[in-house]
Formats: structure tokens, sequence, C-alpha cells
């Protein structure tokens, strides 16, 4: 892109947007606005008014980002051709400029080779020139990390992994309970309209840039640094935050967590209503959302569920139950047992826990607000290999995110002896595999085989280290738990009423309102579920070509379905959600509805359908799409 220059002696600018782009691998985003990876080198193009003489001229070209720039923060660079530029001796992350055999200096075009270091911080950076005794502004261009950059400290040396964990805009969420999983799909949509402005914005919105813009924009170059400011702002307890949580059931001034498909949605609302929290979200939406705003940025990312996870409020490692002599609970334990819960893993180096690397690699980081860290409520980035090994003497929130997955549910008498009944809750952790739809146990990455070693030897251990680091937690009360159970009544007989009886206890004395869901579904004989949702695309798939697609959906129940509606979403498909209202539907009726759209990215693309009506909500299906060029 060319572009006029003012005064005279700087007469046109070609970014090569497109082409650097392209190269970057971030065209996907856009190919008007420059977007570079750093350790990478890009192209421009300078047009002078008058020859350039490389033994007598200096050109020096200046880039900042952040409030107050400085050579020593990293946060200001002077570079040029001849590289004869004087600059701070302390001056961190130094740009580089090269001039290319394309040049034709005594023209006055200048090709230049423009090398942002590895180590310099992400973000948003101005340009300008310098010549003689004019200095003009060249442009704007934002600077992601480079996991193709084996400087970076997020370099992942697999070219397929790579294509799953930051360029891979759909994936799966997984859910359920532990004996019957159920995947969800998720549209990351980290490349979408407008993404680079919004990432940018969560990261200027955190506390510590409002504390300390300067030093905090300087720390951007670290992944540790930036994917911990990134779990304290997808939640809104720190305040300007992306997602409010809402785990009862007043969803008022919003829409319940499980009505999102996305993560664009909620983002782009978020920007658009001036930085307000986005209503409502749990675990599996905080996570979906965190892991589109790492890819954008360029850290690899993938959303990880963890099935049987302990919430050990008060770091012991274990949950704890309390009863008298007598058999009756003592006290209210404030640690719980979650069926599942969401997080998401960043792929970095750990120098800071060790120069051999033993801790590099992937990194739990949850956005899930459940316990303060550092004042915070943040968890991560915790190294994996710390948590298998149980290190948990390191940061950041090891010891938290360790007892997730290894901690014990013991029952204490208050007198007498004193440990009494132990459990150990064996929790396995999923995510989607590279480059299918499959699943992946990673267990083995967070947990030793069985019989590596004895519980108790294991805890003596930790608790060892534990007594020489003071960590910093807060304690949120959690509530006791509710058991169910469905006994039949009599046998099930076409056409008539199911009678259920549904047997409740609870471990708490006290007084407890519940609000209890009665789903029924039908399962096909292979035991997968029949969807009552279908899609499918009717004509062939071409970019900026309309399409047509068709979704047709089924009354499951014996009554009439009032308040219905579609919502289509797809990155590269729809901007934003497609929203549909419909008619009431009566019982066993079908409904079949076609929607005209234009896709305006190539690939494969997903495509999810949401049902809501109200009775029920949130009933989902998906469909892959092929878009051709």
């Amino acid at each position: 892109m060319a572009r006029g220059l003012d005064p005279a002696l700087f007469t046109g600018l070609d970014l090569h947007s497109e082409t650097n782009n392209n190269k970057h691998r971030t065209n996907e985003i856009s190919v008007k606005e420059l977007i570079v990876r750093r350790g990478q080198a890009f192209q421009l193009t300078l047009r002078l008014a008058q020859p350039f003489r490389p033994a007598f001229d200096q050109l020096t070209m200046t880039v900042v980002t952040g409030e107050l720039p400085s050579e020593n923060l990293g946060t200001m660079s002077r570079f040029g051709v001849p590289d004869k530029v004087q600059r701070s001796g302390s001056a961190k992350a130094v740009w580089k400029a090269e001039l290319q055999r394309s040049s034709s200096p005594e023209t006055g075009v200048l090709a230049l080779a423009i090398m942002p270091p590895a180590a310099c911080p992400v973000g948003e950076y101005k340009m300008s020139a310098k010549l003689g005794g004019e200095e003009r502004d060249l442009a704007t261009l934002s600077v992601l990390f480079n996991p193709w950059c084996p400087e970076d400290w997020v370099f992942l040396p697999d070219e397929a992994e790579r294509q799953e964990y930051v360029m891979n805009e759909h994936g799966i969420i997984y859910k359920g309970v532990d004996n019957y999983i159920s995947p969800s799909h998720w549209d990351f949509g980290q490349f979408e309209e407008d993404m680079v402005k919004i990432c940018m914005k969560v990261l200027d919105y955190n506390v510590k840039h409002k504390k300390d813009p300067a030093d905090d924009v300087s720390a951007r170059c670290n992944p540790i640094y930036v994917s911990r400011v990134v779990t304290s702002m997808i939640n809104s307890e720190n305040g300007g935050g992306i997602l409010k949580g809402q785990w009862g059931m007043d969803f008022r001034g919003g829409v319940p967590p499980t009505h999102w498909s996305g993560s664009y949605a909620i983002l782009k609302k978020w920007s658009n209503s001036v930085f307000s929290s986005v209503k409502y979200g749990q675990c599996w939406v905080y996570a979906g959302v965190m892991c589109s705003v790492m890819r954008l940025l360029g850290i690899p990312c993938r959303v990880v569920t963890n099935y049987q996870s302990a919430h050990d409020t008060n770091k012991n490692l274990t949950v704890d139950t309390y009863y008298a002599d007598y058999g009756v609970r003592e006290k209210e334990s404030k640690d719980s047992i979650w069926n599942y819960h969401v997080w998401v893993e960043g792929w970095m180096r750990r120098p800071d826990l060790s120069k051999d690397g033993k801790y590099d690699g992937w990194q739990v980081l949850d956005p899930t607000p459940q316990e303060k860290s550092d004042g915070m409520f943040c968890c991560g980035p915790a190294s994996v290999s710390a948590i298998r090994n149980g290190d948990t003497h390191l940061k950041y929130d090891v010891p938290f995110v360790f007892a997730e997955v290894n901690a014990d549910c013991i029952t204490w008498l208050v007198s007498g002896k004193t440990l009494t009944f132990s459990e150990s809750f064996l929790s396995h952790i999923s995510t989607k595999s590279v480059g299918t739809n499959d699943r992946m146990n990673i267990t083995d990455s967070y947990k030793q085989k069985e019989g590596f070693y004895s519980f108790p030897s294991l805890f003596l251990m930790i608790t060892a280290k534990q007594a020489l680091v003071q960590m910093g937690y807060s304690i949120k009360l959690a509530e006791s738990k509710c058991f169910f159970k469905f006994v039949k009544v009599s046998k099930p007989v076409d056409g008539e009423e199911v009678s259920l009886k549904l047997i409740l206890n609870s471990d708490s004395s006290a007084t407890r309102r519940l609000s209890i869901n009665v789903a029924v579904q039908a399962m096909r004989f292979t035991g997968q579920p029949a969807g009552n949702i279908l899609t499918q695309a009717l004509e062939r798939e071409l970019v900026n070509r309309e399409l047509t697609a068709e979704v047709l959906f089924q009354n499951p129940v014996k009554e009439i379905l009032r308040d219905c509606s579609l919502t289509l979403t797809g990155s590269g498909l729809f901007i934003g959600e497609l929203i549909t209202r419909l008619p009431d539907l009566l019982p066993d009726n079908r409904v079949r509805v076609k929607f005209h759209f234009v896709p305006y990215k190539s690939g494969e693309r997903t495509l999810i359908v949401d049902f809501d009506c109200a009775s029920f909500r949130d009933i989902k299906q998906s469909c892959t799409v092929i878009v051709k060029p």
C-alpha cells in the first residue's frame, strides 16, 4: 500500500501489508493494516525526492509503543541505514534495518528490511523516519509474539501444533461428567475484524497498566507477564474485565453462559459497550475467550478440562470434611469437588523457574475467578511439569492447580483420632487433539502414573516446600453438596407419561432452595445422542459468494414451544451472530429455515447453530463448511 508523505523530501511509502502479513501469517486478520511477528523481518519501500548516499547520508528510524517510551525500557528503538545511530548504552530491544538489493539509492528508492527483535514488547507501534533535518511519521503497525521464531519464548517446534494452537479459529471444549464427556464446538474467532485492537485494549485496561503504564508496556516483552495479565482481565472481579460470572439462575441483564458458542461476540460486545463486563460466563466461557486472546497475541494456547476437579481453598492439598466424635458435621467445609472445571494452557519458556528448561512448555492459566493471587483474581502461569513433579513451591499458583488434580478427600474428627478416612479423586484431563476433533487424554502430563509415589510421602514433601514460601490466597466459601438419584416407578410405555421418583440428599442441615432441570434426549443404537437440529449447506461454497444453508429443527416434546429463535455463528462465515425468530412450534412439528450469507474467508469453517425457546435453551449443533478460494 503506497501513500504520499509530507514534506517533499519523503514522497512515498509502501508498507507491502498484504505481502508482509502473508509471510507473518497474519493475513487472516488483515491485508490492509501491517501486523507482524517479532523476530522476523518485514519489508517496506521508502521513496525520497533526492538520491540517497549511504556513505554520507544517515536515515534514522524510530519506533515507539505505549506511554513514556524509553530505550532503557525497550519501548523505544532508534535504528537506521547505515547503522550509526546514537542510542543509550543500556538500550533494550534494538530494532534493525537493512538496505535491500532491490533498492535504487540513486533515484531515492529505498527497499528496507526491518527486524523487530524477538524480545521486543508486543503491541501497537508508531514508526517515524528522519533524514537530514526533516522527520516525518511513517506508519502504525502491530507486533505480535512469534511461535515460529526459535529466539522467541513462545517458540513451538511442531508445525502441526502451531496450526492447531495458534492458527485454528475453531475448537472443542469438553464438559459433562467424567463417565459421560460432552464435547461442545467453540468458535475462537481470533482473526475476526478488530480483534487486534480489542486484544490490545485487553492489555491496556489491566490494573497494572493504570498504575504504571510505562513499566506495564515494557513488561509485554515477556509472555509470562502478558498471560498473567490476560487471566486477570478475562473475569470482571478485578475491575474492567470482560466477563461477569453467574453460577445461579438469575441472568437478568444478560444471557446464560450456555448461550455462547464463541468468543468474538463476547469480545466485540465488551469493546462496543466501552469495556463494560459482558453478562454472563462460567469456566468454559472464560477459558474459550482467553484462548482466543492468547492465540491472537501469538501465544500457543489450548482449552483443557479437568474432571473431578478439587477446589482447595486453604492450600493444604486436601478437600477436608469435619465431624465431631458423635458423628455430626462440626463445621462447614470451604473446599469442594467440581464435576469438571475448564482452564487453558499456554506454551512458553520459564527461565524464571529454571535455566535448564525443566519447566518450559505448557503452563496452566485459569481465568475463572476462584482465589486471589498476589491480590488479584488470576491464576498462573503454573508449569504443568512442576505440577506433575509436585514442585509446589514454584510460582505462579502451582499449589492450587496441583490440588485441583491431586487432592485427597479427607474426613476429620475434631477430637479423638485425627485422620479417619481418605479418598483420592481420580481426575482426568482432556483437550482437543491436534488436527482432528478427537479427544486427547493428557492426564499423564499432570500426574505421575499410579504407584510412582504414595500420597502421604508426596504430601510431606510438598508441605516441606510450602513452609519455605509464603503464598497469598484469599478464601471464598463453597456450597455444600446435594446428591440426586432417579428411581423408575413403572415400566415406560410408548405414548404414556413416564413416572420417576427423584431422591435428594443434602450434606447440610441448612434449608436450601433448589432449581431442578430435567432433560430428555433421544439416543441412537450406538449410544450417541440423536440431534434435534440438522444443518446442511446446499450450494457450492465459494469465498465472497452468497451461500445458502438450511437448518431443520423438530420439536422433541409434547408441548407447544414458544418464543423460539435460532442463532448462527461461525468465524469467516458470519460477522457476529445471526439471530432469526421462529413461529411457535406444535408437538412433533418441524421447522425448516434457509439462511443466505456470504463467506468472507476461505478454508475449513465451522457453522454453529443454537436453538432457544421459552421452555428450554441452548440446543446446539454444528457442521463443517469448506469454503473454496
